[in-house]
């Protein structure tokens, strides 16, 4: 009487994924298979050992990402869409000063990556900004102008005298430094202040814009409404 056939062995090596599993299926088990596929492998190629592969590790490679082109070499900060279209709204209204502008933007250009501080006293913002007025001979901002568009900047809760010559930014609206640094810095303030949900750096303002002078350069001069 014949003897039964012995079973078929089979071949060693990896076996494929069914074709008709569905898709999200095999990628949720991919890992889990190629594990067992590996560790069969393993023991097919060196019999007289037994013992099975513990584990697998994947490598992969950094996604690299391009850098930001920047012109200049002081970096670059991250800033509100809000607020860059509220300066625009506010200058076009004359509801903010020229000095209040030129002031705020050269602080905001100015901070110490991921502090939200700038450390000028009110000398060195004057010295700055009138940086390119002295090479032309044109009308430059005086520091009495300066101290009157940091006071108003402050009562718009844009930014806050910090003490010993410095300036700490409002970063919801302006920042230099990554989203974890910000919420730090968010953190110290609201200690700072009480948790208090009206202090700086909430209710940004200026609350109810008007009509400012033009107090950009000679302290007397102020700027004519048209009419008609």
């Amino acid at each position: 009487m014949p003897s039964e056939q012995p079973a078929r062995r089979r071949p060693g090596g990896p076996r494929a994924v069914p074709s008709h599993a569905p898709d999200d299926a095999a990628y949720d088990d991919i890992l889990s298979v190629l594990g067992r596929q590996l560790g069969e492998a393993a023991q097919t190629a060196d019999p007289r050992s037994r013992r099975k592969l513990k584990g697998v590790t994947f490598e992969f490679e950094n996604d690299a990402r391009a850098v930001h082109t920047m012109a200049g070499n002081a970096g670059y900060s991250l800033a509100s869409n809000w607020f860059t279209q509220l300066l625009a709204q506010l200058a076009v209204a004359n509801s903010i000063t020229k000095s209040q502008l030129c002031v705020f933007l050269f602080v905001a250009g100015g901070q110490v990556p991921g502090t939200g501080i700038a450390q000028y006293t009110q000398q060195e913002i004057t010295d700055g900004l009138n940086k390119l007025a002295e090479k032309k001979g044109g009308k430059k901002i005086t520091r009495s102008t300066v101290n009157r568009a940091i006071g108003a900047l402050c009562g718009y809760k844009w930014v806050e005298r910090a003490g010993n010559g410095k300036i700490r930014l409002n970063v919801t609206l302006w920042f230099q430094g990554n989203s974890n640094a910000q919420h730090e810095v968010l953190a110290e303030i609201a200690s700072e202040h009480d948790h208090d949900p009206t202090a700086f750096p909430h209710d940004i303002g200026p609350d109810q814009p008007h009509q400012e002078e033009f107090d950009f350069g000679q302290d007397t001069y102020t700027r004519q409404k048209r009419t008609g």
